[in-house]
């Protein structure tokens, strides 16, 4: 808990500049595919929501969603940027029970160390409702350690192929990666995950 707690200070400190290099990136070929696999007006959780993005997007689409982060500041400026109430939460306090059709945990869950990203995959499946998704991703490759700041827990296909061994009642359905879509980052690769609960 303390590598998470060390980012979540991070965040706090650099709010602001976290949220001007993300709040403009074009992600909606990302939202539409997590769109297009659950049903009219599903119940979505933004699970690590960070500038609220992808919340917004989401309420616009016409979906009922709910939105979360670790980080007070940036539940502030998420809250003021959608017009909804952002809880403050960790990520390891997730305790709803099948209630969401869909959990978007874009950029959010890598920052976990792998013991506790198992255990809070575990409660993203308790809280999802059958048959519903999942989607997430990770910096691409093998490191795990403090970079930049932040923790993070990289992920490739064979490395999260084993994490999802140890959670039950989860299942691959798509996985593919691609290049950083912010500006000047393109080098970088993430991994990108649909995951369904049986």
């Amino acid at each position: 808990m303390d590598k998470y707690k060390n980012t979540i200070d991070y965040y706090n400190a650099n709010a602001k500049d976290f949220v001007s290099t993300t709040i403009g990136v074009e992600f909606e070929n990302m939202q539409k595919i997590f769109l297009s696999k659950l049903p009219i007006h599903a119940d979505i959780l933004d699970f690590g929501c960070g500038s609220g993005r992808d919340t917004k997007y989401f309420l616009e689409q016409g979906y009922n969603v709910e939105a979360v982060d670790g980080s007070k500041a940036l539940c502030k400026l998420a809250g003021e940027y959608t017009g909804i109430e952002v809880k403050n939460m960790f990520f390891q306090e997730l305790s709803e029970e099948d209630k969401y059709d869909g959990i978007w945990a874009c950029s959010s869950i890598l920052h976990l160390p792998i013991d506790e990203l198992a255990d809070v995959m575990r409660k993203m499946v308790f809280a999802l409702k059958v048959n519903g998704i999942i989607y997430t991703s990770f910096k691409y490759g093998t490191f795990a350690g403090v970079r930049n700041g932040r923790f993070f827990t990289d992920m490739t296909e064979e490395t999260f192929a084993k994490l999802l061994n140890r959670i039950d009642s989860l299942e691959m359905e798509e996985q593919w990666i691609t290049a950083d879509v912010r500006p000047g980052r393109g080098e970088e690769k993430w991994l990108n995950l649909i995951l369904r609960k049986k």
